[in-house]
């Protein structure tokens, strides 16, 4: 794939950070979580969504299944509602991975709105059929949130790929 002008050639993603973010992302959903409210963003789905749209061969969605049941353990949910929900939403981004990565971080969340939207009426869909409860309408809040904080969680999770802009000896590219 060729390179669009002016962007900054990244290093290579460390799997450990990757780990380590995704880890965090979760400890960081169930802190949000104990909230109790539907419209709290789900930053363990943008950390998912990110890495499977940047690194698609490292993660993916076996990863996303094991998440989603670990976040279905964690909520006392229907067992498999997120995991699905995930899976769902990782194989749309997996679907779109090429040409989002041809635009900035900003224009990349108004395309990745439609995939947290989808995942969301996945979610509804689960609800609906097991007559747990009739979702509420704050629910839809939470993609929007979502696609708000993809640009700043991009930049973050990005950081430590960035090449350094000034040349010297040790450093050649």
């Amino acid at each position: 794939m060729i390179m669009p002008a002016g962007r900054q050639l990244l290093l290579p993603a460390d799997p450990r950070f990757i780990g380590l973010s995704l880890v965090l992302a979760l400890l960081l959903h169930m802190l949000l979580g104990l909230w109790g409210q539907d419209w709290v963003p789900d930053v363990l789905a943008i950390a998912m969504v990110f890495w499977t749209v940047h690194q698609p061969r490292k993660v993916g969605l076996v990863l996303a299944f094991v998440m989603g049941l670990m976040v279905d353990v964690h909520e006392s949910a229907l067992l498999g509602q997120n995991a699905l929900s995930y899976v769902v939403l990782c194989g749309l981004a997996t679907a779109t991975q090429r040409r989002m990565l041809w635009f900035p971080l900003g224009e990349q969340a108004l395309q990745i709105l439609p995939l947290f939207i989808a995942a969301s009426v996945v979610e509804w869909l689960i609800r609906l059929l097991v007559h747990d409860a009739w979702p509420s309408w704050s629910m839809l809040l939470a993609p929007a949130l979502q696609a708000v904080l993809w640009p700043l969680i991009g930049a973050m999770l990005l950081a430590p790929q960035r090449r350094a802009f000034e040349r010297d000896d040790i450093r050649p590219l």
